[in-house]
């Protein structure tokens, strides 16, 4: 066997047991430079993907390439808004809840009675253009670097501003959520963000439709028990059967 294919056989069983491995990661596990793992990694499409420095197992891209919000924007639409009905209950009045990015909770929104005073936390633009549209609520943007497929920011500025804010419920979306491997995501950055607000919120809700249930992404965010209340379309789920 070649070096080329004894190293493409150990960068395919540390993906089978962890999912995803940085390139620095892999470079050391392999005694190689990054440059060869870029070139291993590129030369089996059918093997390995790339996210944001990181390396995935090819099977856990999607069919129809990355996840853009325009593109979901209408995926499960009634599913989501009824995941959002059950989640609703969770605001209360005069609180501080965080709104993560995506498509689902722009319905959550949408559905806050605009005579109910909330501080609303949020990183992605859809969200904060329909937060602004209610009068009583205030809204804190998280800043840093723009990310055009998902419309949302992230950088060190909007992490160290989530240690100045006491959230009482953050609500979280999700692109997989796995009995095993927990909540995942698409995008690296979107975790970071949602890790950090999960450890300083007072209750985690996760919002998100019976479809991604089973489903793993390459990003993870959030084992299953870290979660207060998983809800779906269907209501909440009991946290033992999200799998």
């Amino acid at each position: 066997m070649s070096r080329k294919a004894v190293r493409v056989s150990a960068l395919t069983e540390a993906l089978s047991q962890r999912r995803v491995l940085h390139i620095r990661d892999a470079a050391l596990l392999l005694d190689v430079s990054e440059m060869t793992v870029r070139r291993d990694v590129s030369e089996n499409p059918g093997l390995f993907g790339y996210f944001g420095g990181h390396i995935v197992p090819a099977m856990d891209l999607e069919s129809d390439g990355p996840y853009e919000l325009a593109k979901a924007a209408d995926s499960h639409a009634r599913a989501k808004q009824d995941a959002c009905t059950h989640a609703l209950k969770y605001i209360r009045p005069d609180e501080t809840i965080f709104i993560d990015c995506g498509t689902t909770l722009a319905y959550l929104v949408e559905m806050i009675p605009a005579d109910m005073p909330v501080m609303a936390v949020c990183y992605a633009l859809n969200i904060a253009d329909r937060l602004t549209r209610k009068p009583n609520i205030s809204v804190v943007m998280l800043g840093g670097l723009y990310h055009p497929s998902s419309a949302s920011f992230s950088g060190s500025s909007g992490l160290d501003s989530l240690d100045e804010l006491g959230i009482n419920v953050a609500f979280l979306s999700a692109a997989g959520v796995d009995q095993k491997r927990g909540a995942t995501c698409a995008y690296f950055h979107e975790a970071q963000i949602k890790r950090k607000v999960m450890s300083l919120a007072r209750k985690n809700v996760l919002v998100t439709d019976s479809s991604k249930i089973g489903k793993l992404k390459p990003a993870f965010f959030g084992e299953i028990d870290r979660f207060d209340a998983i809800v779906t379309e269907n209501g909440e789920l009991s946290l033992s059967s999200a799998a």
